[in-house]
């Protein structure tokens, strides 16, 4: 009975408006009401400031600054394999595993497509099919700044307005086709295992989603989908990434979906829904191909 008022809720709150307030109020310097905040907020969710640089809560003067906090240096090592990819973020897998054509699985009974995810964009979606997702889930309490799998150049940037309801594992097993539904930042990249997208969900009270090389992509918030493309490798603004740097950031969690071409990688055999992850821990391999050899009689 709870769970269905709480979905019933999703559909009936003026999100937008919250989300709008809760982003106002997190970027306000409010003394000792920040600080209060603050400290029910990491009490409630026990938060493990152990991680974070600076560890002490006086240290943030906004509950933005506070959500957003770095981790120390080094607490985070990435896989060092060039054939290997890493977590992108800490959270929880949500879901992973084959795009079925072009179905990607939401939660038992629940999937969406590729092209619903990517605003209509066949082209983009065929790159896709019969590839790879995973979807990773950041509650209240996790680090919350987002990193590259790979090396990767970034090729374009779509940022497609939606619904904010929230991601968390009740919503997405109740609310359908919620990632292609919501607010989302589109990032594909040119790497060594292919084309890959990586995929900012908004949700309601993420006061806005943050990318490193332009900084807030949301709000404003303006009910168009808007489009930015970028130059190639080793020309003038070309912009690229290594495995493991910061590639973008809620303010306020949220979900990331990754999305591979097919035959390039294989997913962490570990790795499952439920899955707790850290950033730079193991997600998958490439698939290496063996070169053919001449027969010699």
């Amino acid at each position: 009975m709870l769970d269905n008022i709480k979905i019933r809720l999703q559909y009936l709150l003026p999100k937008q408006g919250i989300t709008h307030l809760a982003g106002w109020f997190a970027n306000k310097k409010a003394g000792w009401l920040t600080q209060l905040a603050i400290k029910t907020f990491a009490r409630i969710y026990k938060v493990d400031m152990n991680e974070a640089k600076p560890s002490e809560f006086s240290a943030y003067s906004t509950f933005n600054e506070f959500f957003i906090r770095p981790l120390k240096d080094d607490i985070r090592p990435v896989v060092s394999n060039e054939h290997q990819l890493a977590l992108p973020a800490d959270g929880t897998i949500s879901q992973l595993g084959n795009i079925r054509t072009y179905q990607i699985l939401q939660a038992k009974g629940h999937h969406y497509t590729l092209e619903a995810l990517l605003a209509g964009n066949h082209q983009l979606a065929e790159i896709f099919r019969d590839g790879q997702f995973v979807t990773t889930y950041l509650s209240p309490k996790d680090y919350h700044r987002v990193h590259m799998p790979c090396d990767g150049l970034l090729k374009e940037m779509i940022y497609v307005p939606g619904d904010l309801f929230s991601v968390n594992p009740l919503t997405a097993a109740n609310v359908p086709n919620l990632f292609a539904r919501n607010e989302r930042v589109l990032c594909l990249f040119e790497t060594q295992f292919g084309p890959m997208i990586q995929i900012l969900v908004g949700a309601t009270i993420v006061g806005s989603i943050e990318m490193a090389w332009c900084g807030t992509v949301t709000p404003p918030r303006e009910g168009i989908i808007k489009r930015w493309t970028y130059p190639e490798a080793a020309t003038t603004g070309a912009i690229s990434f290594k495995k493991g740097e910061e590639m973008g950031r809620f303010k306020l969690g949220s979900t990331v979906i990754n999305l591979f071409a097919p035959n390039q990688i294989q997913l962490a055999g570990h790795l499952s829904s439920g899955s707790t992850t850290r950033m730079g821990e193991l997600l998958a391999q490439a698939i290496i191909l063996e070169e053919p050899t001449d027969n010699i009689s």
